[in-house]
């Protein structure tokens, strides 16, 4: 799917913070911006209008599990 090493350096454009990689739903997730960027034929969508908004429930469920997805 997304390589290591690009995980690694891509950032939410938003808020400029880590990602975290949902393989189950194809998403990479800013836990701080509450968005879920889809990725597409193995390519990171990373427009804010693209974006998924978190509901309230996501949000707190991927803090209280440390960021994972």
């Amino acid at each position: 799917m997304i390589d290591k090493r690009l995980l690694e350096i891509l950032v939410c454009p938003v808020t400029k913070g880590p990602l975290v990689l949902d393989k189950d739903k194809s998403e990479l997730i800013s836990i701080s911006g509450r968005l879920a960027y889809p990725i597409r034929d193995d390519i990171p969508v990373m427009l804010e209008d693209e974006a998924r908004h978190l509901s309230e429930e996501e949000t707190e469920k991927l803090r209280k599990t440390g960021g994972t997805a």
